[in-house]
């Protein structure tokens, strides 16, 4: 993995309202490559891989049926979904989904 990567991975690890995160590879079988913090740990982390793919294909596709074109349109950059406990924050890439799990209430 990339230096800046490595950093940027170490540095939300770091900040204490982040829960966790999981770098996940992009492409038929979605896999975890990396993942920090309890809530990203054995099925759990499976389950969010899973979903977090859903989402991003879910949200990608509604994107081209309203404009038309299938990746040549819009493209997602980056997602966050609020709840009323948690904050996940999605980045996609052509070759990974990084996710970030994070509390909103702290500072």
């Amino acid at each position: 993995m990339p230096a800046d990567v490595e950093q940027m991975l170490s540095m939300l690890s770091a900040h204490r309202s982040v829960l966790g995160y999981i770098l996940l590879s992009r492409g038929e079988q979605v896999s975890i490559i990396r993942h920090s913090g309890v809530v990203f740990e054995g099925d759990h982390g499976k389950k969010y891989a899973a979903v977090i793919r859903r989402i991003v294909e879910s949200v990608q596709t509604g994107l081209e049926e309203v404009s038309g074109e299938e990746n040549e349109g819009d493209n997602i950059k980056f997602m966050r979904i609020r709840t009323k406990r948690h904050e996940l924050m999605i980045s996609p890439d052509h070759r990974y989904l990084l996710a970030v799990l994070h509390d909103p209430g702290i500072e």
